[in-house]
């Protein structure tokens, strides 16, 4: 059916109303949610909201002021640095590892059984939608404080992440070596071992070094509740508050640069692999 230009006019007319009615009742929960927040709110966010710089501000001044001695604060803290390298690292490790194991029985291209594909992946999404630092705190209560809890907790995020993702490569991945190598008899670990992972292996380790990345922020943040590493000193240097804020730049220049040394590592290594170099 052919609508005249008189319909078609109508029906925009009417999705331009409706668009503008949504827009405005979005409008008025926002602004009534703001009310509600500002009434419970223990300060006055309107009049907070002024004074939001003179933190930053504190803490350039000090540590500006003390500048000769955040080199020496920064090597005293390496020690910091490295347990959340080595909870992120290891975290990933496991993680991923765990991820491409799950992945197998999660590709609807691998797997006859869709029992299978559909169990793996509602656990992956499962693992993916609890938060790093409920498991961390959960883990902290029954574990102790420590490095151990954070890694374990954002090695179950990692599983449910790349388990996804993985997944998603194999799905995409020719089945044709797969299938040629079970007419040879070849045993199920060895179709998967020479026909599926020379397909995946550059876009798994791709996503292992973002993941990574992520990793590193996600164990930095988890020291503030005690899962120690440099988050767990920065914590201690804000709380102090005056009098330790070059130790909180000294903090934070060491995790920017350790950040962007990585990103910069992590992205030529994905564009080598990109390139097939």
């Amino acid at each position: 059916m052919t609508l005249t230009s008189a319909n078609y006019r109508s029906m925009r007319h009417r999705k331009q109303l409706y668009s503008f009615l949504l827009t405005a009742l979005v409008g008025v929960l926002f602004f009534a949610a703001f009310g509600v927040t500002e009434d419970r709110n223990a300060g006055d966010f309107l009049s907070g909201f002024t004074r939001i710089l003179d933190f930053p501000s504190e803490l350039v001044a000090e540590s500006a002021a003390n500048a000769r001695g955040l080199p020496a604060l920064m090597v005293g803290f390496l020690p910091a640095l490295i347990e959340t390298l080595n909870i992120a690292i290891t975290a990933t490790l496991i993680g991923s590892t765990v991820a491409m194991l799950g992945a197998l029985f999660a590709a609807h291209g691998l797997m006859p059984s869709t029992l299978s594909v559909l169990t793996m992946r509602r656990i992956f999404d499962l693992l993916r939608a609890i938060p790093e630092i409920v498991v961390a705190l959960v883990l902290i209560f029954v574990l102790g404080g420590g490095p151990v809890p954070a890694m374990i907790a954002i090695a179950l995020h990692t599983i449910g992440s790349l388990g996804k993702l993985f997944a998603e490569i194999n799905d995409n991945a020719d089945l044709r070596p797969i299938q040629g190598l079970s007419a040879t008899g070849a045993s199920w670990f060895q179709t998967m071992w020479f026909g599926l992972l020379p397909q995946t292996m550059p876009g798994y380790f791709s996503y292992i070094l973002l993941r990574l990345e992520v990793n590193i922020r996600a164990s930095a943040i988890l020291g503030f509740v005690g899962a120690g590493g440099i988050g767990y000193e920065f914590k201690n240097a804000i709380t102090w508050g005056q009098g330790r804020y070059d130790d909180a730049a000294a903090l934070f220049l060491m995790l920017f640069a350790t950040i962007i040394i990585l990103d910069a590592a992590s992205g030529r290594i994905r564009k080598t692999l990109s390139e097939g170099g």
